[in-house]
């Protein structure tokens, strides 16, 4: 197809205008024209926006530094002395407008007490109640000395001022000081009976104002720098504390692996090269030094996880199997090959159980065994399992030793029952431990499991 001039010059046009970036032909805004938008939106968010949006002021705080120190019946009123001020001041701006306004009194009273009570329940909207009852009660006051606020507006509007600085930002507070101002300048423009009657008083408000606002955003100024402070300084000490735990358990897992690591490690190696060292030994003498070779690298393992658990808070557990009661026949047998006659016991009905059931019932009966090893050396055990409605029955009971003058039991540290015991309080169980009538030990633990439907309540 043949294109024409015009199509041409039609195609490249159109081109043209589609190439063009978008935005070229608007106006670039000044800084100035920023600020002003800024500042317009801002007045719109603090004065106008939920003007008078329901804010009860807050009682004190009863854990304060002064209120705790008071008496109880005494600290129960104390909580309330913000509104008390507050009240005592509207009572003040009462009998001020009651004074100056001997026959205009009704009309003129509660223009100016309630914008003062307002700042207790709708502070934004107690300022623009006190900035229009202002030139009403000017007007219907029957003492028309000073212009544009009567003695009685004059200390609504600073009370006022104050208590809702007090309770807004500072930005809040210079955009209440500028209406001030604006409306001081138009009350003073010629509009208002000023020059007829007596002078104009809004300098000393503006100024009075002034220097109240300065000294209310200093307050919040200064508030809000200790907080900051506070907070910086609890940071710091929950991370000094956490830096402090790191190293106690780094110097713990330090001294784990330091002492217990390397005696392991070197009951291990002996265990492995005894059999070399007899000639011609028994089978019963290797299958033992293999047993202890072997439940000294399982203790290896185990203590690793330990010291990496330990030495690093972000540690990750690897996903290792963690026992269970299935596994309660492997340990027995460990046991068996050690010395030690051991007979399990099952009743009810067997069936699966929470892991953490499951992992702390294996380790109370591993634990109860150890200690008859260490204890009771040459003595027989008894695991009795249970499974009950409603939870998990452990009992394990040892005898006596055979020969107690010839075999000196290995002494332990303690810790065993305590570890036991703080298993069974984690999951809300119950456990007895103690000496039987012939000599032996007994250890009864119950641990409770919630039934299928209960759960799913």
């Amino acid at each position: 197809m043949t294109r024409g001039p015009l199509t041409v010059l039609y195609v490249t046009q159109t081109t043209h205008i589609q190439t063009m970036p978008p935005g070229d032909g608007a106006k670039p805004r000044s800084p100035e024209y920023r600020v002003a938008v800024d500042s317009l939106r801002g007045l719109r968010q603090d004065l106008f926006h939920d003007a008078f949006a329901y804010r009860p002021l807050p009682r004190r705080n009863p854990n304060g530094r002064i209120i705790r120190r008071l008496p109880g019946r005494l600290r129960e009123y104390a909580i309330w002395t913000p509104h008390a001020l507050i009240a005592l001041v509207a009572l003040i701006t009462l009998l001020i407008s009651g004074v100056d306004n001997d026959g205009q009194a009704l009309l003129v009273v509660p223009l100016t007490v309630i914008p003062v009570l307002l700042t207790m329940i709708r502070p934004v909207g107690a300022f623009w109640a006190s900035m229009v009852s202002t030139p009403l009660a000017a007007v219907l006051g029957s003492n028309w000395g000073e212009w544009p606020w009567a003695a009685g507006s004059f200390a609504c509007h600073l009370t006022v001022l104050t208590v809702v600085a007090m309770r807004t930002r500072p930005r809040t507070a210079g955009w209440m000081w500028a209406l001030t101002a604006l409306y001081a300048l138009i009350a003073d423009a010629g509009i208002g009976p000023t020059y007829e009657y007596g002078g104009t008083n809004s300098g000393p408000m503006l100024v009075f104002s002034a220097m109240i606002l300065l000294c209310v955003t200093v307050w919040h100024i200064r508030s809000a720098a200790a907080q900051e402070v506070t907070a910086q300084q609890t940071v710091t000490a929950h991370e000094r504390s956490r830096r402090t735990l790191l190293e106690e358990r780094t110097t713990i897992a330090r001294e784990l692996h330091d002492v217990v690591a390397h005696h392991m490690s070197v009951v291990a190696i002996q265990a492995e090269a005894a059999p070399y060292r007899v000639e011609n030994p028994p089978p019963e003498l290797e299958k033992a030094f293999a047993t202890i070779r072997e439940n000294a690298v399982a203790a290896l393992t185990e203590l690793r996880r330990v010291l990496g658990v330990v030495r690093a808070e972000d540690y990750e557990v690897p996903d290792a199997p963690q026992p269970t009661l299935a596994d309660l026949d492997g340990l027995l047998a460990n046991v068996r090959d050690a010395g030690l006659s051991v007979d399990k016991v099952a009743i009810g009905a067997v069936r699966e159980l929470p892991q953490g059931v499951e992992l702390s019932a294996y380790r109370i009966v591993q634990e109860a065994l150890s200690n008859t090893l260490r204890h009771a050396p040459g003595a027989t055990a008894r695991v009795e399992i249970g499974y009950v409605l409603g939870g998990l029955g452990l009992r394990i009971v040892n005898g006596p030793p055979p020969n107690p003058s010839l075999v000196k039991p290995s002494p332990g540290a303690g810790h065993g029952i305590t570890g036991m015991r703080e298993r069974v309080t984690m999951l809300n169980g119950e456990m007895t431990a103690g000496r039987t009538d012939d000599g032996g030990y007994e250890v009864t633990v119950f641990l409770p499991v919630a039934l299928p439907d209960e759960g799913d309540a």
